[in-house]
């Protein structure tokens, strides 16, 4: 029997996450980790949903992939180191963009991974109406609040079209995609996701300044 302490039993038990939002914040799809790095898309879906323990060796290839370091993964860097560009004297280190294959620029807005974490989308401006959105599904619960532009939001067999200041929630077991929505400009959109299913919990004044 293998006996490990809780920091190692709750660091595996956080890597499926951990990965997961790396690979989010690249911009990039669970296909086109495995072709990049050779590992098989299975096994990816597996690590990432915390029905398999991932090897060093793969650990060694999604991390070079991601562009992140193995302390990350593991959640024993620096707060300030992930997900961010050089430190200065001034303060912490700021985000640094990331763009993936088809334009998308992706900046994430916190400092670790797994839990809630947050990013800004940005979609490149088009010329001319967009294919269908291409679809995708996993486990978690995101919401998705529109800052400019109009946003195409292909969620299950519904097509909705959200322009800025309206907001979409919804299980990420349902199958969604996004796009701009036309001509007209770029589209900014902030993403709040939880991995784990975590959800936004609004807390709004009750009448007499107390709070429900």
């Amino acid at each position: 029997m293998t006996v490990t302490d809780d920091g190692t039993a709750d660091a595996l038990a956080a890597m499926g996450p951990r990965l997961r939002a790396a690979r989010e914040r690249h911009g990039a799809t669970l296909t086109g980790v495995s072709l990049a790095t050779g590992v098989s898309l299975s096994t990816l879906s597996r690590i990432e949903t915390g029905r398999r323990k991932p090897t060093l060796e793969v650990l060694l290839r999604l991390a070079k992939a991601y562009g992140v370091s193995l302390d990350e993964l593991a959640g024993t860097a620096p707060a300030a180191a992930a997900g961010s560009g050089p430190a200065t004297a001034a303060g912490p280190r700021a985000p640094v963009p990331r763009r993936s294959g088809d334009g998308k620029e992706v900046l994430p807005l916190t400092r670790y991974v797994g839990g809630l974490h947050a990013h800004k989308h940005v979609l490149p401006a088009v010329d001319a109406p967009p294919a269908r959105p291409r679809q995708v599904s996993h486990d978690g619960y995101e919401w998705l609040c529109v800052l400019y532009g109009r946003l195409w939001l292909a969620l299950g067999e519904q097509d909705l079209v959200l322009s800025a200041g309206e907001v979409a929630e919804f299980d990420t077991r349902t199958a969604h995609g996004v796009a701009n929505a036309g001509p007209g400009g770029p589209v900014e959109y902030l993403i709040m996701f939880g991995p784990q299913g975590e959800r936004l919990r609004p807390r709004t004044p009750a009448p007499g300044g107390g709070a429900r």
